[in-house]
């Protein structure tokens, strides 16, 4: 087991060099001169040669990167060239806003499109089975900007059920900062009125957030419960008279929940690659809405930034599904072992 975690902290950590590597030369090859852009267009040459120096581009390529390996491990990536704070800064004050939508989504997506397998598995064929199938269809068939869109019409503008943009009413202040997350701050601090409003804040964003993936898993784990319910085990579970109830869900969802949760991992890493999108509509003033900002304007730093907490992000997630998923599963136990 040791050597199974071993091997996928490896893994990891060359996807991350590899990242940090990808990230370096795009920042030496992108049109326009990093000096110039920190300084403006009015600085004179000599004020930009020694910016260049400064920030260490008159040095050799071996000796730059190094640097900026020491930099991105101590989390320091340099100055915003926007808002002129340390990048670290406007980061850590906008990943929590991005987390949170993430947990909210994932837990959504997992959730929910897991519950709908099952019973889409238990109903095969049946009408709910088929409701099931052709949400799940339809969810995956639309991209998540559309269903932001949709969303904002029918629950926002329409109805009027839930707010538009934003994590919280501009009557209400935010709470106490304990973890950055506004629903948890609220309940720590005893805030039920900024707690209720925070959590209808982030309704739309996260379901709109979730919806592909929760389609995802909805049509694997019914692939794989449909799989186990014609395995001889779940039959001898029958005949020995076991309620449906207990073999769909001590008997039949354990191999089948294996290969859902290989593709989970994934699954979460694409709701940040999606909270791009999702967070630029809704306003959402988290980590991706500032990386996008950064990129419209040539914000080098904090893009590269972004990237490698995001690559990060994505070996963790990895490394705690594939431990998981070991401990689930007999046959990587042995194989580890």
């Amino acid at each position: 087991m040791t050597r199974f975690l071993f091997s996928r902290l490896v893994s990891g950590v060359i996807v991350v060099i590899g990242v940090s590597v990808l990230m370096f030369l795009l920042a030496r090859v992108v049109p326009g001169d990093p000096a110039r852009l920190a300084l403006g267009p009015e600085a004179s040459a000599e004020q930009v040669e020694a910016m260049r120096q400064q920030m260490g581009f008159d040095r050799p390529i071996a000796e730059q990167y190094i640097r900026f390996m020491k930099g991105a491990l101590n989390f320091d990536f340099g100055r915003s060239l926007y808002t002129d704070n340390p990048v670290s800064q406007d980061v850590a004050a906008t990943f929590p806003a991005t987390l949170e939508l993430v947990i909210f989504a994932g837990v959504a997506m997992t959730v929910i499109g897991g519950a709908m397998g099952i019973a889409s598995a238990h109903f095969k064929d049946r009408w709910p089975d088929n409701a099931a199938r052709i949400l799940s269809l339809l969810a995956v068939a639309l991209p998540n900007f559309v269903w932001a869109l949709f969303l904002m019409l029918l629950l926002s503008f329409w109805l009027g059920l839930l707010p538009l943009t934003g994590r919280l009413s501009e009557s209400l202040a935010a709470p106490p900062a304990v973890t950055g997350l506004y629903t948890i701050d609220a309940l720590i601090a005893g805030q039920w009125q900024v707690f209720r409003d925070a959590l209808a804040h982030i309704v739309l964003p996260a379901v709109a957030l979730s919806l592909p993936g929760l389609a995802q898993i909805s049509r694997l784990t019914r692939t794989n419960m449909v799989d186990s319910y014609d395995r001889p085990f779940v039959e001898f579970a029958r005949a020995y008279g076991l309620a449906e109830s207990s073999i769909a869900l001590k008997w039949a969802l354990r191999p089948a929940i294996i290969p859902t949760l290989m593709i989970l991992g994934m699954q979460i890493v694409a709701l940040l690659g999606n909270a791009f999108i999702v967070e630029t509509i809704f306003h959402w003033p988290g980590m991706a809405k500032y990386g996008v900002n950064a990129i419209m304007r040539k914000d080098l730093n904090a893009v590269i930034a972004v990237v490698m907490l995001i690559s990060v992000f994505f070996v963790l997630i990895n490394m705690i599904i594939d431990t998981i998923v070991s401990f689930i599963d007999p046959k990587i136990r042995l194989k580890a072992s």
